[in-house]
């Protein structure tokens, strides 16, 4: 059985070249977005979906409040893409079984299977996954499985000349990340942190499969602070619903034991 593999994406070396999403795009024939003024400065594809399977982000954020008054900012690149969580709140809400997870880790929609229900896409808690509109079927991110069946890398992470997406066996890849953390910490990048590298850092995943190194809080990234998956939280659900229906069940008894002692009256 081969070794659970995944990303490692290490912002503080992401240029924005964008070279993963082109060389995403050109492996995978996945077809354009559309040519529009998005508005959203260098981004010109805004955000992950099924027809963008990595999506860099530029992001814009001011400097420390001394250089405000001059205006000055700085920029944020960082490569997004789907997380192929541990616990995959996509791949628990498939109906028809068409996401399955790989004998490499990674969360697999297979085309051919998939009915475009939708389930997945609401029960993605990174709101990666998502339906062409063409067809109507689910897309994302496959960890280039082709690929790595032919012992190829994938594609995105054999294009960055930064090396800052890497690719490799999951726990090789953690000790990597928490190197670098050490030397960005001793550089004197405190603000330096792993997102989702380990089920404790992530709980609500139980770990990714493609995890981050950033400098800022999740949600400049456009990343959600505590992802969960929705099938993780089904034992309070059903709790608080026998709850509410034994409140209700109480209050029904109580009004007619009421009504009798007001007829005895």
């Amino acid at each position: 059985m081969p070794a659970t593999t995944g990303f490692f994406t290490d912002t503080t070396l992401c240029i924005g070249c964008k070279a993963c999403e082109v060389a995403c795009k050109q492996w995978n024939q996945l077809p354009d977005d559309g040519f529009h003024f998005t508005g959203m400065s260098y981004d010109n594809t805004a955000a992950l979906g099924a027809s963008t399977w990595r999506h860099v982000a530029f992001i814009e954020r001011p400097e420390p409040l001394s250089f405000q008054d001059a205006g000055q900012f700085s920029w944020l690149f960082s490569s997004d893409v789907c997380k192929h969580c541990a616990r995959a709140g996509c791949l628990e809400a498939c109906p028809t079984g068409a996401i399955l997870r790989t004998e490499f880790g990674s969360v697999y929609v297979q085309p051919d299977v998939c009915n475009g229900c939708g389930y997945c896409v609401v029960c993605c808690p990174f709101g990666v996954i998502d339906r062409r509109e063409d067809d109507g079927r689910a897309w994302k991110c496959t960890l280039c499985y082709d690929r790595q069946r032919a012992d190829m890398v994938p594609a995105c992470a054999k294009s960055c000349p930064t090396e800052s997406i890497q690719f490799g066996e999951i726990e090789e890849l953690r000790r990597k990340a928490r190197k670098r953390l050490e030397q960005l910490h001793q550089a004197g990048v405190h603000e330096a942190y792993l997102y989702g590298a380990s089920a404790e850092e992530q709980p609500g995943t139980e770990g990714l499969n493609a995890f981050f190194l950033l400098l800022d809080r999740p949600e400049v990234y456009n990343l959600p602070p505590d992802p969960v998956a929705p099938t993780k939280k089904g034992k309070d659900a059903w709790a608080s619903m026998g709850l509410a229906m034994a409140g209700m069940a109480l209050a029904a008894i109580s009004s007619v034991l009421f009504s009798r002692r007001g007829e005895r009256a």
